[in-house]
């Protein structure tokens, strides 16, 4: 069998003026003079857009029919219906305003942002704090939260003022949210992590949560009031930005983006798969694969993971029946990996818990490159992203990953010779586009999109946008 490479036309304008030697696959080069002009956009504000306006979130504190307590957050939310909603390197920011009587014995106010708001005798507050917390839930007992975000900031307090607290009073507050906090190793060391995005799933026992409370401290024989309201957080992570032919070809619109064959700098080849297995209960078949996906193997949500794939045989009803978009099986596979003790230092004395599920499957179409060898099939594909996938992370005894699993084929006719996963390649997701041009998608129209596996649920708990601009 022959092995058919064609170097497409409309990469011809990808030449050495500006992307330097084009690649030996090409059969020819394109001079200067024959390069139609074009101007170059700016690209690294393709993908920036401006986010909503900021809404204030108001909560009170009723005694009666009058409102004492009036607190008011302002956030990056949908609206003030929907929870408050803090992106990465955002300030939590807004009031207090208290109107309480004469006689009122007020002995500190703070806010808390707190994750672990369950041990009390850990969130005890002496004075006006503003307290940022976060915590990993993965049961329903009270040892099985781990708090790993705790910071806070005073606001008022009886003793610094030396006077109590009477009639009205406003107090802004600001908190900056920082972008890693320090975790214990079982080494006795300590690791920097982000903070990780809210993670809160029907079904599933592991959560990571976010609550902002605001704790009014009284005297020893009163009880202290308090107000606390969960918030989303959604960090800011971003893939490097990919191959300067893909860029090109995003940038320009062109109808396919450049393969393996053109732009080996931005594909990483998966090993060789053999097909084997039964067809029609009658005869063998063995075939080999090769999958290749696009680099960096990190993508972001609500965009997609292009795809390649070569399949040779030498039979060739085998490859008319395996070579089609329904029989090949790649799928994008999520991992919520956690245990159930609240320190992350005695891992080797716990269960781990591993729930995987698919999230995503690539759709497949014919390629117009490699035509001509009736023992080869070509074609491409990618797997379409929802927007309210989970970013990668990883934090204490808790983590999200990703990986792109080639399964067994799946077809009328063919029995595969195993069950078993062919490969599994580890994949990142994030949060912001990369610098430059979007990536699209070039599935032709008849092939149906994913939908978000929660978008309803997502925006009802946080109304924000899962992806970031």
């Amino acid at each position: 069998m022959s092995e058919v490479t064609v170097a497409p036309p409309q990469y011809r304008r990808f030449s050495s003026v500006r992307l330097g030697q084009a690649p030996t696959t090409m059969t020819t080069q394109a001079s200067p003079a024959d390069l139609p002009p074009y101007s170059r956009r700016r690209r690294d504000t393709v993908s920036q857009m401006p986010r909503r306006e900021p809404v204030a979130h108001t909560y009170q504190l009723v005694s009666g029919s009058k409102a004492w307590a009036v607190w008011k957050v302002v956030s990056s939310a949908k609206s003030s219906k929907s929870l408050p909603t803090f992106y990465e390197k955002e300030t939590i920011t807004g009031t207090l305003s208290l109107d309480v009587d004469r006689f009122e014995s007020i002995q500190a106010i703070y806010v808390t942002v707190s994750t672990n708001t369950s041990d009390a005798d850990e969130q005890a507050i002496t004075g006006i704090d503003f307290q940022v917390t976060g915590r990993i839930i993965t049961g329903a007992g009270s040892s099985d939260s781990y708090t790993f975000l705790n910071t806070s900031v005073p606001i008022w307090s009886k003793v610094a003022a030396g006077a109590k607290l009477q009639g009205s009073s406003t107090w802004p507050f600001s908190v900056p949210l920082p972008k890693t906090v320090s975790i214990p190793t079982s080494s006795g060391g300590s690791k920097l992590c982000p903070l990780p995005e809210t993670f809160m799933e029907r079904g599933m026992m592991a959560s990571i949560q976010y609550d902002l409370t605001l704790r009014i401290a009284r005297g020893k024989l009163r009880a202290d009031s308090t107000l606390t309201t969960p918030f989303g957080y959604v960090p800011s992570s971003k893939p490097e930005s990919p191959s300067m032919l893909r860029q090109l070809a995003y940038e320009e619109g062109c109808p396919t983006i450049p393969g393996p064959d053109v732009d080996p700098e931005g594909w990483r080849i998966l090993p060789t798969v053999p097909v084997a297995g039964t067809l029609f209960n009658s005869r063998q078949l063995e075939a080999r694969c090769n999958i290749a996906i696009a680099k960096p193997l990190c993508y972001t949500r609500g965009s997609v993971i292009p795809c390649t794939l070569t399949m040779d045989s030498l039979d060739v009803q085998a490859l008319d029946l395996l070579a089609t978009s329904k029989a090949i099986v790649v799928n994008l596979r999520r991992t919520v990996r956690y245990y159930n003790s609240p320190s992350p230092l005695n891992k080797s004395d716990v269960l781990w818990r591993e729930l995987s599920e698919d999230v995503g499957r690539a759709v497949w179409w014919p390629s117009v490159r490699g035509r001509g060898d009736d023992y080869i099939r070509y074609l491409e594909g990618e797997i379409q992203l929802a927007k309210d996938l989970k970013p990668s992370a990883s934090i204490a005894h808790f983590s999200v990953s990703y990986s792109v699993v080639i399964c067994p084929f799946d077809s009328p006719g063919f029995i595969s010779s195993t069950t078993e996963p062919l490969h599994s390649e580890p994949v990142e997701i994030a949060t912001m586009y990369a610098r430059g041009p979007k990536p699209r998608s070039y599935a032709p129209p008849s092939y149906s999109r994913s939908t978000p596996r929660n978008e309803e649920f997502y925006a009802t708990m946080y109304g924000f946008p899962a992806t970031l601009q």
